[in-house]
């Protein structure tokens, strides 16, 4: 077997070889060819070298992670390897678990599967899976009933996102609906629409890239909304990754109010339990074929807002969510977020922009919170306060908005057009993310409306007029 190549290296301590080697059989009974050393290693082989060698031929690589392989300087060096190749040349690593073990944080942004404490019904279920991904055949991988870890907010080092093959509507769901989320997507299949959702994601795929990927080309973003939801960070980042590329989305109301980030955007009310009715699938149909061709999507008007509730964001949980935006490097997820707190505050989600009146109500105490997250957690290159010290002098009222917005950043010049999209607009902020630039009080919900840009401007002159008012009286 020296010179073949193999479907899969298997990694593990010397105690749990008795173990790898039911895997290896399951493996092997469906089809499968693979490394697993004591049928691959002759005596003559030096063990080092074969192993080296080995790993180069495998096209994907499963990691045992237990008590006794994170004991194993050679498991986890074997471990590295994998990663070090999966990095590389895109061999899939999928961390299998066995018994009580943290996993390590090299194996924590990989879709895992937990095989602690399994009967041999489930032992095999679970080995069939594995071999249907490493076979790379459809059907048994990433369906309901086996999902172990998945979290979106588990992050591998940045990569170029590449579109799938073909776009998606992506469903989103707390796992509290997980029963509705995965019949609601089970409803879209049988009506031949294409759709993802986290039950697709693999064992071995880097779950944060995968995920991202889909939503960045996503046909729309249907997302169950319930309390659940509502406390989800992963289901808020899905939300806000989508809204940063100007996706169509879809919500459907299964339990209390709307999202607080969907308020202004017509939802399907299903709080009697039903799945969508023929109606609403037929718009799902219309709007997959609008963004297909490039065309507005064409969805419904929201209800009128004194009959819209949606859920609010309180000062003290939004901070804590910017904080975390902020942690992780999510500039615009931070950027939609404080655009929300501070709508929130004067009451104005539904409409989604500022008069000075409005602005005159939003606190300072907010805004001082708003800015120190900001500040505190960029050394103070991005943040209100910044914002003001760039600003350009201007007349009794302040600086016209083209004067500002070229001054922080928004456009090369008083006089250049501003990027109507904003994932357009948020690379103006550059690699290094130009100082100032940030927040925008952008709102990407709105950009399809055709006084997107008057609405904007009124906001961002009303806020810094009320910022103002920490030069005259600090």
């Amino acid at each position: 077997m020296n010179d073949l190549s193999h479907d899969v290296f298997l990694s593990y301590a010397d105690d749990d070889a008795a173990w790898a080697g039911r895997l290896a059989g399951e493996l092997v009974r469906h089809g499968l060819t693979p490394f697993f050393a004591p049928w691959s290693i002759e005596p003559s082989d030096v063990i080092v070298h074969r192993l080296d060698s080995a790993l180069l031929r495998s096209r994907n690589g499963i990691a045992v992670i237990s008590p006794a392989s994170v004991r194993s300087p050679r498991t986890m060096d074997e471990y590295a390897a994998l990663a070090t190749a999966s990095a590389e040349r895109g061999l899939r690593f999928i961390p299998v678990l066995l018994g009580r073990v943290a996993v390590p944080p090299f194996a924590a942004n990989r879709v895992w599967r937990d095989f602690s404490d399994l009967d041999d019904e489930q032992f095999a279920e679970k080995a069939a899976e594995l071999a249907a991904v490493i076979a790379d055949r459809p059907g048994r991988a990433g369906r309901a009933g086996v999902r172990d870890n998945l979290t979106a907010a588990q992050r591998s080092p940045s990569r170029p996102v590449t579109p799938p093959g073909v776009p998606a509507f992506v469903v989103c769901y707390a796992p509290a609906d997980a029963e509705y989320g995965r019949a609601l997507a089970g409803q879209l299949r049988a009506a031949e629409l294409p759709v993802w959702s986290v039950d697709d994601l693999r064992p071995g795929d880097a779950q944060f890239w995968a995920i991202r990927r889909q939503l960045r080309a996503a046909l729309a973003v249907v997302v169950v909304m319930t309390p659940q939801s509502q406390d989800s960070d992963d289901v808020t980042r899905m939300i806000l990754e989508g809204q940063v590329h100007g996706r169509p989305f879809v919500p459907v109301l299964l339990d209390g109010e709307a999202d607080y980030h969907l308020a202004t955007v017509w939802h399907v009310d299903a709080r009697d339990g039903a799945l969508l009715d023929d109606t609403a699938l037929d718009l799902l149909r219309r709007l997959r074929e609008d963004v297909t061709r490039r065309r507005a999507p064409r969805l419904p008007e929201p209800p009128r807002p004194a009959h819209r509730p949606a859920a609010r964001l309180t000062p003290s949980s939004g901070l804590e969510r910017l904080r975390a935006h902020l942690a992780e490097g999510e500039y615009e997820h931070a950027d939609l977020l404080t655009t929300r707190l501070v709508m929130e505050a004067a009451d104005r989600t539904t409409q989604g922009w500022l008069s000075a009146r409005d602005a005159a109500a939003v606190p300072r105490g907010l805004l001082g919170g708003i800015d120190a997250v900001w500040a505190g957690h960029t050394a103070g290159r991005q943040g209100l306060r910044r914002q003001l010290s760039l600003t350009p002098a201007g007349g009794r009222r302040g600086p016209r908005f083209p004067e500002l917005s070229a001054a922080l950043g928004w456009r090369d010049a008083a006089e250049s057009a501003v990027p109507r999209l904003y994932r357009d607009f948020a690379q103006l902020a550059g690699p290094g993310r130009r100082s100032g630039f940030y927040p925008t009080l952008r709102d990407p919900g709105h950009e399809n409306d055709p006084d997107w840009y008057d609405r904007w401007s009124s906001t961002v002159l009303a806020l810094h007029a009320r910022l103002r008012e920490w030069r005259d009286d600090p």
